[in-house]
Order: C-alpha cells, then structure tokens, then sequence
C-alpha cells in the first residue's frame, strides 16, 4: 500500500487578519477598553486596554517628534518591562522598525546587530544582570558624552543619533524615555493618524536576530501580516478569551514573549501578566497566585525551576488552565507534573522558529497527552509544510527528512542579505528549517534532530559554528569544534574542543576570561577539552558525533529523555 505524502495544510474557516498591528491594536483597545491589558508587577503597572493604548499613541507621537520616519530601524536593548511593550506597538503605529537586541548580548554583537539594519535610535535599559549597558554603549561612541540628544556621529555607529535611556537618572547624549510619554497634540495625533493611513500590512515591521552558520547573525525581517495572524493563532489553539490572564515569564526580545505573549494576548483581549524583569520561579508562583492567571508560557526548564521550587506547595494555582511548552523537547515526566500539579490539562506545545513568526505546529488544549509530548501538534491554520529528502522530493509519512515550511508567516528575508535569503527560503517560497522531522498518518510531527549541528541550550538556539569563529580570535587557538552535549536541566550544554598552536599552553578559565563580555553568557562553553586532533573522515570532514559520542563517555552524559 503506498504511504501518503508528508504533506499538509492548515485550513481553515477562519480568514487571516488583513490589517496593520496598529489597526489592529486601536480596535482591540476600543472593544476591550475597560479590562485589564498590562500587568507590570516589578513596575507596579496595571493597565485597562483603554489606558494601554493611551500611553502607546502617546509614544508613538514622542518616536515621531524625533524625527524618525517609516521604515527606519529603532533598538531596543532591555529585559522585560513596560517601556518594551509600549515600544512594540508604538513603532508599529508609526511604522517603524522595532529591532530587538538579546540582553544577553555584549559590544561585539550590539555593535554588529546596531550596524547591519542601520539602526538610528536605540532604546536601552541602563543595565541588567551585571550587563552595564551605558557604559558598553558609551565605549562603543565615546563621541555620545559631548553630543546633543538626536546629535551622535559615531565613528563605530554611523548610522545611529539618538540614544534613549530607561530610568531616571540623567546620561549626556540621552534623552530619557519618559519624555516620549509627554501628551500629544491634537496635530501629532492627527499626523500619527494620516501615517498610520498610508501602511500596508505587508510593511516589515519587526527584525530578530538568528545566530547563523556563519558567525555572524542575521536579522529576520518580519512583518505586521506575519506576527499579528500567528499571535492570533497561537491563542486560537489556547482557546484564549477576554476573561483569560497569561503569565509572561518568557523574554519579550524573542518570538514567545512578543507574538505567542503579547499579540496572542492583544489579539484576544486577554490580560498580559509580566511576572517580573527575567524569569525567577518564585515570581512566576507569586503571579499566577495574585493576579489568577488562567495561562502560562515556558520552555520546559522554567516549568521545572518552578516544580521544583521549595515553596511550590504554599501556591494556589488552581486558576492555571493551558499556556505553552515550546523551546526544546519536553519530557514525558515533566509533563505529567505540569498537567497534575499546576493544574494545565489544557497546555500546549509549539514549534516553529523565529523565520516563520514562528510556529508552525501547535498541540491543541484537547490533544492527547502522549500526543504533547512525542509531537509538536498538528499543523497551524493558512500554513502549508512538506518533508523532505535530500533531493528536495516529500518522503512518505514516517519518513525523515528535512522540513520546510510556506504561507503567510514566512520572513520577508534576511536584511541586507539576499544570498544567505536564497538559500533559506527556495524559488517555491518555502522556507528550509534545517530541521529534521518526521510527520504519522494523524499530521501530527515529531522534531528528531537538526541537519546542521544547532545546539538548544534552555531554549536558546545556539550555532556551534558562531562560537568556534569567535573563539578562533584567541591568539593561542590554532583550531576549535564546538558540539552539544547533554545536559539534565538545559537538555543541552556547550563543549569545545581546542587546539592550541604549537608550543602554547592555556587553562579552561584562561579561554572562558577571554569569553567574558564579549559573547552572551550561554554562548560560554561548560566543557573546554584540549586536544591534538579532531576526529575526521577520509575526505577531511570533522565527525561531530563521534566528538559527542565521547564525550558523554568521557563526562558519564546521558542523553535528556523524552517520550
């Protein structure tokens, strides 16, 4: 009997949403005026939608009052907090390009990340987590101190003038970001309105940036169609409502925070509980119970952090109902728990990736338990994915092969890229995942591997090759391989293999100091080996696996089980 293709398509009776995010944004505020939009508890902040999109128009006229117009590219560098998601809607509103900048990130990579989309405004938090984000900007232009706000000429950042400060200390060269605040005229009302006129939902509005092959990242650029349906969708497989309260915990410079948090939630006139600045399990337990949040979203070692809380039994979080499980393969024990012990029968899981705006598959809140925790679901609604064999022809269902993805949530591209956007998204308009996948007979898919080496470390989608060229900048490294290998609480951890050049000696701390501050903290290999070789093939080819492969025996790993 021959085997159906590995094939589908997500239909549905419900039509994609043809307006821009501000469109949208302004009618979700009128319908839902009066309930509760924004909880902000580290901040104290508790928003009506109504009061919500007061302070976003008010922000979107202070961006303009700036001078920066559609199209342009604006920063943002900071945890979790009111000033972010103000400013995700407020650009969209003024058509601007809202970039996000990992917190994790250090001078290298802003540096980069500022220069290759052109950045002219950037809105940053003074510091977090031991980052001192001034003063890495202030290192990167110097010219900022004796510059005017709207005035920096920076011999390192070309393209950027103003500098935009959280808080409310004083930085020469910066303005502060509650001057946007400042209430707007009936006339910048009135302008923000006619620009608001003239955008199209196919503008980008929104560029990530992805760790490439490479080393050096590349910035998805996504637009208002892309995110907006898929945060709709997202909350569809929720079953979101008004009268739901989604727990945040999850960082809102990525995919999960911004369009499966925010936008499932604005999408649905759902209330967005931010439990604190970065993920704390005892803050996420605090909020659930307070605030009575119905929805949790997490990578599978959150829920875990927070299981496993020495206080988790003092909680009532009889309230929770479903959320997210995305990020990295969930264990079939830890879901058991989550289901039992928070109370989230209705959780669901998702995969996609930032390219794709980004999920692609979701369980839905009534799919088998077995189901969430061996599949990704079934496919989205409006979106089309094959499996593929080398060749590029679909393999039969329970066949592996690569996955590719097309419709509506598909990038506009790499910015400032279109070789590396050729080779991810084909003629056909399918974009390659790079990951391995097998579909059943029911649609449901299952994520078996990546065809390049990508190693998920907590979430974090980390290229070995990216570390291995920055590591190739210390002087005494002749050679470096970085692999993944297992880890019980991340699922996986960095290693690096490294040879030295002739004569030369170094400590594993030695090549760690040289990652201090310059490269995001878990991008920092645990395991640092030094070796004479690497093993290869006949033809020169380095055999990753038989590194991990060693490794584990070596380091007495086991792989991270899951159904």
């Amino acid at each position: 009997m021959t085997r159906s293709p590995s094939y589908v398509h997500g239909t549905s009776a419900t039509p994609l949403i043809g307006q821009t995010i501000g469109q949208y944004f302004d009618d979700a505020c009128r319908q839902y005026a009066a309930r509760d939009a924004l909880i902000v508890r580290q901040q104290n902040v508790r928003w009506t939608y109504a009061e919500f999109g007061e302070q976003v128009t008010r922000l979107a006229c202070g961006l303009r009052r700036l001078g920066l117009q559609p199209g342009e590219r604006v920063g943002i560098w900071s945890q979790n907090n009111v000033e972010w998601v103000l400013m995700q809607f407020a650009t969209a509103k003024a058509g601007l390009v809202l970039v996000n900048i990992n917190p994790a990130y250090r001078r290298s990579e802003l540096e980069y990340a500022l220069n290759k989309v052109g950045c002219r405004a950037l809105v940053l938090s003074p510091s977090f987590k031991g980052s001192d984000y001034l003063a890495m900007v202030a290192d990167l232009a110097p010219e900022l101190a004796a510059s005017a706000p709207g005035q920096l000429h920076a011999a390192r950042l070309p393209e950027l003038r103003w500098v935009v400060r959280m808080g409310d200390d004083a930085t020469p060269g910066m303005l502060n970001f509650a001057s946007l605040l400042a209430d707007a005229s009936t006339e910048e009302r009135a302008g923000l309105a006619a620009t608001a006129a003239t955008l199209q939902f196919d503008d980008a509005i929104n560029i990530q940036f992805t760790s490439g092959t490479t080393g050096s990242p590349k910035g998805a650029t996504l637009t208002h169609h892309n995110i907006l349906n898929n945060g709709f969708f997202v909350g569809e497989a929720m079953r979101l409502g008004p009268d739901d309260r989604l727990c945040i915990p999850v960082p809102l410079y990525h995919c999960f925070g911004m369009v499966l948090g925010v936008l499932a939630c604005v999408t649905h006139g759902a209330a967005m509980v931010f439990p604190s600045e970065a993920f704390e399990p005892l803050a996420v337990l605090e909020a659930v119970q307070a605030e009575r949040c119905t929805a949790l979203h997490g990578v599978p070692t959150m829920f875990i952090a927070v299981l496993d809380h020495p206080r988790f039994a003092e909680f009532d979080l009889a309230t929770l109902r479903t959320g997210i499980m995305a990020g990295s393969p969930c264990p079939i024990e830890v879901m058991k728990r989550v289901v039992a012990q928070m109370h989230m029968a209705e959780v669901t899981i998702a995969y996609g990736m930032t390219e794709t705006s980004p999920v692609s598959f979701q369980s839905h809140t009534d799919t088998p338990l077995e189901k969430k925790v061996a599949t990704v679901g079934r496919i989205h609604p409006h979106v089309e994915v094959k499996i593929v064999d080398t060749n590029g022809r679909i393999v039969p269902r329970g066949d592996t092969g690569e996955l590719l993805t097309r419709g509506y949530s598909v990038m506009l591209g790499y910015w400032g890229d279109p070789a590396k956007t050729r080779e991810a998204i084909d003629d056909a308009g399918w974009m390659h995942t790079g990951d391995l996948a097998v579909m059943d007979d029911g649609g449901y898919c299952n994520i078996v591997g990546r065809v390049k080496d990508m190693v998920i470390r907590g979430g974090e989608n980390i290229y070995p090759r990216e570390i291995e060229e920055f590591l190739y900048r210390h002087p005494k490294v002749q050679d470096v391989q970085v692999i993944g290998v297992p880890d019980a609480k991340y699922g996986e951890e960095l290693c690096a293999w490294i040879r030295l050049r002739e004569g030369e000696s170094c400590s594993a701390e030695d090549i760690r100091a040289f990652c201090d501050g310059q490269i995001a903290y878990y991008k920092i290999p645990r395991y640092i080996e030094f070796v004479d070789s690497f093993p290869m093939t006949i033809t020169g080819k380095i055999q990753k696996f038989v590194m991990r492969q060693q490794m584990k025996e070596k380091l007495g790993l086991d792989e991270a089980r899951t159904a």
